[in-house]
């Protein structure tokens, strides 16, 4: 990874390093959907067809895909509304490469979430209709990134959004465009917020929404060494935001340094004992508050891939799953993903 990439939130992928740790899949037959990777072209960081293929493609049944924004792509002319429409079609160039069979089994980019500013208020209706049309059936909603943290080490330079973004009243203007048009909203903020995700939640019911990477839980600079702390706060905001039935999780994006596990740090890549043991505490919870049909696991790949390899990750969601019944498990891995993103 170049230094344009090198910042607090990614961990420079070391294929080396991911190579030191093989690990044969476990349930290989288990069907999967991904609900949560994206694809680019950044400098000095390449993540498309081939390289997300080379991941799927070690052992696990991973059926089909969904593609989360990551600013891929965006047209480098015209309105700036309309910009990230580009990493739609973008995407949609790689789905549809991927149905004509000639890449493997792997329905990839089988749903697409996109990004809209819902600054722009009702506005914003227009370009969610400019996306489902580039779309070929295939956008599923958006993702407007509002993590933000009074320190600015832990906001991420690509994203400044207001701290009280989410009752802004054009951000909600924006937001209520959604559901009349049958999208779904991806929230990703930090656990700190999760009580403003919940305000949202219940305001506009009638609208989908899953929170990505469990909430976001942080665990580096103000918030290192206070993971019980942080895990406390973290529970009770988990536990009312559950009670919205309109709010989803997706399990997964702990690899990032934001989080404080560490992985990147060891002279080992982690096994997926490891990873299951470090994890166990927040998945376990979360299941067990918001229940399996609410639950997907998740790679968030490549940001996690700095962390662990592809493989041996589904392969600690399938320990974590070892209590489950066979309908929640197919819930976990697929079930939940294919309802929430309207899958076939």
């Amino acid at each position: 990874m170049s230094g344009n990439n090198a910042h607090v939130h990614y961990v420079p992928v070391r294929e080396e390093w991911l190579s030191r740790r093989k690990e044969e899949a476990l349930e290989p037959a288990l069907p999967i959907i991904d609900p949560h990777h994206h694809l680019w072209d950044r400098p000095g960081w390449r993540y498309q067809l081939d390289e997300l293929l080379a991941d799927t493609n070690q052992g696990h049944n991973i059926v089909a895909t969904v593609f989360v924004q990551c600013r891929a792509m965006h047209r480098a002319t015209g309105p700036e509304a309309y910009k990230p429409v580009g990493e739609t079609e973008y995407v949609t160039g790689i789905a549809a490469m991927s149905a004509s069979g000639g890449y493997g089994p792997t329905r990839v980019a089988e749903g697409i979430v996109g990004h809209v500013d819902l600054q722009i208020g009702a506005e914003a209706r227009d370009v969610l209709q400019a996306h489902i049309a580039a779309a070929g059936g295939r956008f599923r909603g958006i993702r407007h990134i509002t993590a933000w943290d009074p320190d600015p080490v832990i906001m991420n330079p690509a994203y400044q959004p207001p701290q009280d973004i989410l009752f802004r009243e054009d951000f909600r203007a924006g937001f209520k465009q959604l559901a009349p048009l049958g999208l779904s909203f991806d929230a990703w903020l930090y656990h700190p917020q999760i009580p403003d995700l919940t305000a949202l939640a219940r305001a506009f019911p009638e609208t989908p929404i899953v929170l990505d990477h469990v909430g976001g839980p942080l665990g580096i600079r103000g918030y290192a060494g206070q993971k019980e702390e942080v895990f406390r706060s973290w529970r009770a905001a988990m536990a009312e935001l559950a009670t919205c039935p309109n709010v989803h999780i997706k399990l997964g994006g702990l690899g990032m340094r934001i989080n404080g596990m560490g992985f990147e740090e060891q002279a080992e890549p982690p096994s997926s004992d490891e990873l299951a043991a470090a994890w166990k505490p927040w998945m376990e919870t979360t299941i067990e508050l918001f229940g399996a049909t609410r639950c997907m696991f998740e790679s968030n790949f490549p940001v996690d891939k700095g962390s662990y390899s592809y493989g041996v990750f589904w392969n600690a969601c399938k320990k974590l799953a070892k209590g489950a019944s066979a309908a929640e498990k197919a819930a976990l891995f697929a079930g939940t993903a294919r309802s929430f993103y309207k899958l076939s």
